[in-house]
Protein backbone atom coordinates (compact mmCIF):
# COMPACT_ATOMS: atom_id res chain seq x y z
CA UNK A 1 0.00 0.00 0.00
CA UNK A 2 1.57 3.58 -1.17
CA UNK A 3 1.05 6.13 2.10
CA UNK A 4 1.48 9.24 1.18
CA UNK A 5 1.56 12.62 3.43
CA UNK A 6 1.03 16.15 1.71
CA UNK A 7 2.72 18.62 4.15
CA UNK A 8 2.57 22.19 4.69
CA UNK A 9 3.94 24.45 7.30
CA UNK A 10 3.76 28.36 8.53
CA UNK A 11 6.60 30.10 10.27
CA UNK A 12 7.81 33.03 11.98
CA UNK A 13 10.27 34.14 9.37
CA UNK A 14 12.88 32.73 6.75
CA UNK A 15 15.77 31.13 8.08
CA UNK A 16 15.14 28.81 11.36
CA UNK A 17 19.26 28.88 11.53
CA UNK A 18 18.39 32.92 12.94
CA UNK A 19 15.53 31.60 15.47
CA UNK A 20 12.79 31.34 13.41
CA UNK A 21 10.13 28.81 14.18
CA UNK A 22 7.21 26.77 13.05
CA UNK A 23 3.61 28.04 13.68
CA UNK A 24 1.28 25.73 12.26
CA UNK A 25 1.57 22.33 10.61
CA UNK A 26 -0.58 20.92 7.86
CA UNK A 27 -1.13 17.34 6.69
CA UNK A 28 -3.42 15.22 4.84
CA UNK A 29 -2.99 11.59 3.78
CA UNK A 30 -3.56 10.08 0.67
CA UNK A 31 -3.39 6.09 0.02
CA UNK A 32 -2.85 4.14 -3.04
CA UNK A 33 -3.29 8.06 -4.78
CA UNK A 34 -6.55 8.91 -2.96
CA UNK A 35 -7.34 11.54 -0.63
CA UNK A 36 -8.49 9.54 2.34
CA UNK A 37 -10.20 12.72 4.39
CA UNK A 38 -6.86 11.75 7.25
CA UNK A 39 -5.79 15.15 8.76
CA UNK A 40 -3.23 16.48 10.78
CA UNK A 41 -3.46 20.23 11.60
CA UNK A 42 -2.16 22.14 14.74
CA UNK A 43 -1.23 25.94 15.57
CA UNK A 44 2.22 26.27 17.19
CA UNK A 45 3.22 29.07 20.05
CA UNK A 46 6.64 30.06 18.55
CA UNK A 47 7.55 31.97 22.00
CA UNK A 48 9.09 34.83 19.77
CA UNK A 49 7.63 37.63 17.36
CA UNK A 50 7.00 37.10 14.21
CA UNK A 51 8.17 38.71 11.05
CA UNK A 52 6.19 41.91 9.16
CA UNK A 53 6.94 40.03 6.02
CA UNK A 54 5.60 36.69 7.28
CA UNK A 55 2.77 38.18 9.10
CA UNK A 56 1.41 39.50 6.43
CA UNK A 57 1.53 36.00 4.20
CA UNK A 58 -0.20 33.69 6.81
CA UNK A 59 -1.70 36.17 9.15
CA UNK A 60 -0.88 34.48 12.60
CA UNK A 61 -0.02 37.03 15.13
CA UNK A 62 1.78 36.21 18.08
CA UNK A 63 -1.55 37.36 20.60
CA UNK A 64 -3.11 34.78 18.15
CA UNK A 65 -0.40 31.57 19.03
CA UNK A 66 -0.06 32.66 22.65
CA UNK A 67 -2.11 30.09 24.03
CA UNK A 68 -1.21 26.79 21.31
CA UNK A 69 0.99 24.12 22.24
CA UNK A 70 4.86 24.53 21.85
CA UNK A 71 6.11 21.55 19.00
CA UNK A 72 7.53 19.62 21.87
CA UNK A 73 4.09 19.31 22.84
CA UNK A 74 2.64 17.45 20.08
CA UNK A 75 5.81 16.16 18.41
CA UNK A 76 5.01 12.47 19.23
CA UNK A 77 1.52 13.06 17.88
CA UNK A 78 3.09 14.39 14.23
CA UNK A 79 5.33 12.13 14.04
CA UNK A 80 3.45 9.03 14.47
CA UNK A 81 0.95 10.86 12.26
CA UNK A 82 3.31 10.87 9.40
CA UNK A 83 5.91 8.01 10.41
CA UNK A 84 6.92 5.65 7.49
CA UNK A 85 5.22 7.68 4.42
CA UNK A 86 6.53 9.49 2.05
CA UNK A 87 6.39 13.38 2.01
CA UNK A 88 5.06 15.32 -0.68
CA UNK A 89 6.01 18.63 0.00
CA UNK A 90 6.12 22.06 -2.21
CA UNK A 91 9.97 23.40 -1.79
CA UNK A 92 10.44 20.80 0.65
CA UNK A 93 14.03 21.85 1.89
CA UNK A 94 12.23 24.90 3.35
CA UNK A 95 9.86 22.93 5.37
CA UNK A 96 12.17 19.74 6.19
CA UNK A 97 14.85 22.73 7.45
CA UNK A 98 12.26 24.12 9.89
CA UNK A 99 10.76 20.92 11.20
CA UNK A 100 14.55 19.48 11.22
CA UNK A 101 15.48 22.23 13.77
CA UNK A 102 12.75 21.81 16.05
CA UNK A 103 13.28 18.22 16.49
CA UNK A 104 17.04 19.07 17.03
CA UNK A 105 15.44 21.39 19.82
CA UNK A 106 14.86 18.63 21.63
CA UNK A 107 17.62 15.96 20.85
CA UNK A 108 15.25 14.32 18.20
CA UNK A 109 16.66 13.11 14.77
CA UNK A 110 15.93 14.92 11.23
CA UNK A 111 13.01 13.98 9.38
CA UNK A 112 14.71 11.47 7.28
CA UNK A 113 14.59 9.07 9.81
CA UNK A 114 10.81 8.49 10.02
CA UNK A 115 9.97 9.43 6.56
CA UNK A 116 11.18 9.90 3.26
CA UNK A 117 10.39 13.28 0.72
CA UNK A 118 9.28 14.30 -2.21
CA UNK A 119 9.61 17.63 -3.78
CA UNK A 120 6.57 19.16 -5.63
CA UNK A 121 8.80 21.79 -6.81
CA UNK A 122 11.52 20.21 -8.60
CA UNK A 123 9.03 17.91 -10.07
CA UNK A 124 6.63 21.17 -11.57
CA UNK A 125 10.36 22.67 -12.24
CA UNK A 126 10.88 19.93 -14.52
CA UNK A 127 7.69 19.36 -16.13
CA UNK A 128 7.23 23.06 -16.84
CA UNK A 129 11.08 24.43 -17.12
CA UNK A 130 11.17 28.17 -17.46
CA UNK A 131 7.70 28.58 -15.98
CA UNK A 132 6.20 29.93 -12.53
CA UNK A 133 5.72 27.44 -10.45
CA UNK A 134 4.73 28.07 -7.32
CA UNK A 135 1.31 26.44 -5.88
CA UNK A 136 -0.72 29.71 -6.95
CA UNK A 137 0.34 29.02 -10.50
CA UNK A 138 0.26 25.44 -10.66
CA UNK A 139 -3.69 25.64 -8.99
CA UNK A 140 -4.28 27.63 -12.34
CA UNK A 141 -2.33 25.11 -14.92
CA UNK A 142 -3.87 21.97 -13.73
CA UNK A 143 -7.55 23.45 -12.98
CA UNK A 144 -7.42 23.17 -9.34
CA UNK A 145 -9.68 25.58 -7.46
CA UNK A 146 -7.62 27.96 -4.72
CA UNK A 147 -10.38 30.67 -5.04
CA UNK A 148 -10.49 30.49 -0.98
CA UNK A 149 -6.55 31.36 -0.88
CA UNK A 150 -6.72 34.41 0.96
CA UNK A 151 -3.87 34.16 2.75
CA UNK A 152 -1.19 31.25 3.08
CA UNK A 153 -2.57 28.25 5.40
CA UNK A 154 -0.67 25.53 6.14
CA UNK A 155 -3.76 22.57 6.29
CA UNK A 156 -5.32 24.69 2.79
CA UNK A 157 -2.06 24.71 1.10
CA UNK A 158 -2.07 20.88 1.92
CA UNK A 159 -5.35 20.33 0.08
CA UNK A 160 -4.74 22.31 -2.64
CA UNK A 161 -1.19 21.02 -3.04
CA UNK A 162 -2.63 17.32 -3.01
CA UNK A 163 -5.13 17.72 -5.83
CA UNK A 164 -2.10 19.73 -7.70
CA UNK A 165 0.39 16.37 -7.14
CA UNK A 166 -2.57 14.38 -8.19
CA UNK A 167 -3.35 16.71 -11.11
CA UNK A 168 1.03 16.51 -11.99
CA UNK A 169 1.07 12.78 -11.64
CA UNK A 170 -1.34 11.34 -13.13
CA UNK A 171 -1.34 8.15 -15.33
CA UNK A 172 -2.95 5.18 -15.77
CA UNK A 173 -2.96 2.57 -13.44
CA UNK A 174 -1.86 -0.51 -15.55
CA UNK A 175 -0.20 -0.80 -18.96
CA UNK A 176 -2.10 -2.76 -20.03
CA UNK A 177 -4.34 -1.80 -23.41
CA UNK A 178 -6.90 -3.69 -25.48
CA UNK A 179 -5.98 -2.27 -28.78
CA UNK A 180 -8.67 -4.32 -30.67
CA UNK A 181 -11.70 -1.77 -29.83
CA UNK A 182 -9.51 1.20 -31.22
CA UNK A 183 -8.62 -0.43 -34.50
CA UNK A 184 -11.85 -1.97 -34.83
CA UNK A 185 -13.44 1.73 -34.43
CA UNK A 186 -10.84 3.11 -36.55
CA UNK A 187 -11.61 1.00 -39.44
CA UNK A 188 -15.55 1.87 -39.00
CA UNK A 189 -14.86 5.53 -39.23
CA UNK A 190 -12.66 5.02 -42.22
CA UNK A 191 -15.76 3.04 -43.83
CA UNK A 192 -18.07 5.67 -42.84
CA UNK A 193 -16.23 8.55 -43.97
CA UNK A 194 -13.32 7.88 -46.09
CA UNK A 195 -10.74 9.42 -43.98
CA UNK A 196 -10.11 10.43 -40.42
CA UNK A 197 -10.67 14.13 -38.72
CA UNK A 198 -7.72 15.10 -37.40
CA UNK A 199 -8.37 17.26 -34.13
CA UNK A 200 -5.18 19.30 -32.41
CA UNK A 201 -4.13 19.34 -29.02
CA UNK A 202 -4.49 22.36 -27.03
CA UNK A 203 -1.97 23.86 -25.40
CA UNK A 204 -3.19 22.85 -22.00
CA UNK A 205 -3.60 19.63 -23.09
CA UNK A 206 0.37 18.94 -24.37
CA UNK A 207 0.90 19.89 -21.26
CA UNK A 208 -0.82 17.67 -19.28
CA UNK A 209 0.60 14.81 -21.88
CA UNK A 210 4.48 15.93 -20.93
CA UNK A 211 3.26 15.54 -17.39
CA UNK A 212 1.82 12.01 -17.84
CA UNK A 213 4.94 10.99 -19.65
CA UNK A 214 6.60 12.06 -16.73
CA UNK A 215 4.90 10.27 -14.65
CA UNK A 216 5.33 6.99 -16.30
CA UNK A 217 9.31 7.76 -16.40
CA UNK A 218 9.25 8.20 -12.89
CA UNK A 219 7.02 4.91 -12.03
CA UNK A 220 8.84 3.17 -14.66
CA UNK A 221 12.72 4.28 -14.49
CA UNK A 222 13.50 5.43 -17.94
CA UNK A 223 11.74 7.14 -20.63
CA UNK A 224 9.13 5.91 -22.56
CA UNK A 225 9.78 4.97 -26.23
CA UNK A 226 6.49 6.60 -27.49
Amino acid sequence: MSRQIVLDTETTGLDPAQGHRVIEIGALEILNRRITGATYHVYLNPERDIDAGALSVHGLSREFLADKPRFSDVAAEFLDFVRDAELVIHNAPFDIGFLNAELARQDDGPMKRYCDVLDTLKLAKQLHPGQKNNLDALCRRYFVDNAGRTFHGALLDAQLLAEVYLAMTRGQETLGIDISQPVQAVGNAMRRTGSLKVIRPSQAEQELHQAYLASLTKEAGEVPAW
